[in-house]
């Protein structure tokens, strides 16, 4: 579904837009602003994703005693191992 809107921008915004739909990165202005929109989902899942690994690692880490426990580099590499499997990498 497709949701009409009005917009408002900068100068310097608009002729940004109107320079990537001018070189042929977007067809329309409208495209350009669908993709940015879009870009912004994909960054609050990666943050979102990353805090809920952080948070889990943590947790995990105070429920270890001081003698289990593991050092830094190891822990966030096993944060970072999760986020790539979360992600399919």
């Amino acid at each position: 579904m497709t949701v009409k809107t009005t917009l408002s921008f900068t100068d310097r915004h608009y002729g940004f837009l109107a320079k990537k739909v001018g070189e042929g990165a977007f067809a329309t202005q409208s495209a350009a602003v669908a993709a940015a929109v879009e870009q912004m989902m994909l960054d609050e899942a990666g943050r979102d994703l990353a805090l809920r690994a952080m948070a889990e690692e943590i947790r995990r880490r105070l429920a270890t005693s001081p003698e289990d426990d593991t050092d830094a580099d190891t822990a966030f590499a096993k944060a970072r191992g999760r986020i790539a499997a979360a992600r399919g990498e």
